[in-house]
């Protein structure tokens, strides 16, 4: 059925755990560099790209469901391949934005404050968590362990899920506050 694209070996599952701590702490030294990298007024469109790729990865991610449900194998491997090129993309396009540009301070009161803190803080720790699964999830699938394949997946499609649609919410609660 499935043709097996990687060799199940145990050097990719030390490479997966090297790169799920390297990602994070890479991104958050990047992002905490105080001196901003001018890269032009280019960047400054880079929040409304990322806000689509969340939206789009969300999309990726239940029809990627649906079709392992329906056991369509090819279509499903099909689209999540789709959105973890997203998942890649997103990651390029944020550590851009935020190297060059200073945060934007969340405008909003009352009510939607704390529930904005609660998406954003929330999506922030999930979204460090989730490239371990996601990392392991891909691994399994392409090299057609499919129980272990399912053993990651219990855990990384309702955490990547949640970080994704989380990320378009705060999205659309901080956008009318970019300049």
């Amino acid at each position: 059925m499935a043709t097996v694209l990687l060799e199940e070996n145990k050097k990719y599952r030390k490479i997966i755990n090297i790169l799920a701590i390297a990602i994070p702490v890479a991104v958050a030294v990047l992002i905490g560099i105080r001196q901003k990298i001018d890269l032009g007024p280019w960047t400054k469109i880079l929040p409304h790209v990322i806000g689509m790729l969340n939206t789009a990865t969300a999309i990726l991610l239940l029809i990627g469901f649906y079709f392992i449900k329906v056991n369509n194998r090819s279509a499903h491997r099909l689209i999540m391949t789709f959105a973890f090129i997203l998942g890649a993309v997103f990651l390029v396009c944020y550590i851009l934005y935020h190297i060059s540009n200073e945060s934007t301070p969340f405008g909003g009161s009352g009510f939607i404050r704390p529930i904005y803190y609660f998406l954003l803080i929330s999506h922030i720790v999930l979204s460090v968590v989730v490239v371990w699964f996601v990392l392991r999830a891909v691994y399994f699938g392409y090299s057609n362990q499919l129980a272990e394949h399912r053993k990651a997946v219990k855990w990384a499609f309702p955490i990547w899920l949640y970080v994704s649609v989380s990320g378009v919410i705060v999205y659309l609660l901080i956008s009318p506050y970019y300049t």
